[in-house]
């Protein structure tokens, strides 16, 4: 039975990971991910992003359109956008206010940071004594937060410290902590499981996008911000170097918001089996939980934890395989309509345009103008 989730009763090829490659050194930063494994990112993300250019009279549509997303988009609540073209933006906004922490601090992040901090870490033999120098760097760089990391037995936090009172937006506690994440899994070549993370402000709209990231077991409006792993990761010795970590600054922020993203749960490891599967042969559900050893009952109330259906995750897996192949494929729009089993180009456009709020032509010409 499918009691015991860390261990899936089906093993997952390798070949199937949602992990993409490293990108290689002749690769752009908007081509560094495999285009199946590009992932998308939720419009909210985009919107966040924005607010603080925009607060300080930048032109958010300029911004958008360098990074080829639609303006129209923002319009759409369901709307999503590849990972690539996200990590474009979040290079355009770090330059346009020379800050790469977006400007949710009282002091800027001035863009050059980040790569710093991975050159402060660089030579660090264990992954707690890496982490515990890049706490410092952080803590220098930046007034209003501070990193602490904790270990206490098997259990290992990073803890916030504020120096203001009111709680900040999600996004200043996910963008603090994403950096921090991403670097870690990085430097063991890996991903750090989270076992959970909190957050000090009240919970936001797209607060699922949060569990993807991080855990599903994640809370709002807690005493503090933090997320916790297991210790035994702070004894990994780091196993990067100089010549690797350009290739991982190339790919930066996309392999953070993909590669290093929750893949621990039964809705990443269903995604994974049917991403080795071409869409119309895609298993029902109950041959699903055959597959997995467990009864459809069983599987059904495991997925409702995750707050996911079956029908969702195969919905999302579309979306992001059309969004991936409109981005970064020669495939015309009636090829992927039925590459993902539609029977006819129409219901592809209806279901494109739901999910994204533009057509499949637009958001390929608004996708093509950026790169």
């Amino acid at each position: 039975m499918l009691s015991d989730l860390e261990a899936p009763a089906v093993p997952i090829p390798e070949s199937v990971s949602e992990s993409p490659a490293e990108p290689s050194a002749s690769t752009p930063a908007a081509q560094a991910l495999p285009a199946q494994d590009r992932g998308t990112i939720a419009i909210s993300f985009v919107r966040e992003a924005l607010e603080a250019p925009v607060a300080r009279g930048l032109d958010g549509g300029a911004l958008l359109e360098a990074a080829g997303i639609s303006p129209e988009l923002l319009l759409a609540p369901q709307a999503r956008v590849s990972s690539a073209h996200y990590g474009l933006l979040w290079h355009g906004i770090a330059q346009a206010l020379d800050d790469e922490f977006f400007g949710m601090d009282s002091r800027p992040m001035k863009a050059g940071s980040f790569t710093l901090l991975c050159y402060s870490v660089l030579q660090c033999e264990t992954l707690e004594r890496a982490l515990r120098r890049a706490l410092r760097f952080l803590r220098v760089v930046l007034d209003d937060l501070e990193g602490v990391l904790e270990r206490e037995g098997d259990t290992a936090r990073v803890v916030l410290r504020e120096r203001l009172a009111e709680p900040r937006r999600a996004f200043a506690y996910g963008t603090f902590l994403i950096i921090l994440h991403g670097l870690a899994c990085w430097l063991v070549g890996r991903r750090i499981p989270v076992r959970a993370a909190r957050f000090r402000c009240g919970e936001p709209a797209y607060s699922g996008e949060w569990r993807v990231l991080f855990s599903p077991d994640l809370q709002f409006a807690a005493p503090q911000t933090l997320f916790s792993f297991p210790a035994e990761y702070l004894d990994m010795p780091c196993v990067q170097n100089e010549r690797s970590m350009k290739a991982f600054l190339r790919g930066a922020p996309a392999n953070f918001l993909v590669k290093y993203r929750n893949s621990d749960g039964l809705t990443a490891r269903i995604r994974r089996l049917l991403k080795d599967v071409a869409p119309e042969a895609w298993p029902d559900f109950e041959t699903l939980a055959q597959q997995l050893h467990a009864s459809a009952s069983t599987l059904r109330r495991h997925l409702q934890e995750e707050g996911q259906s079956y029908q969702s995750i195969k919905d999302d897996l579309r979306r992001d395989l059309a969004i991936s192949r409109l981005c970064h494929s020669d495939q015309s729009v009636l090829e992927i309509a039925h590459a993902l089993g539609f029977a006819e180009p129409s219901a592809f456009h209806r279901a494109f345009k739901k999910w994204t709020g533009a057509s499949p032509g637009e958001y390929r010409r608004g996708a093509a103008a950026g790169m």
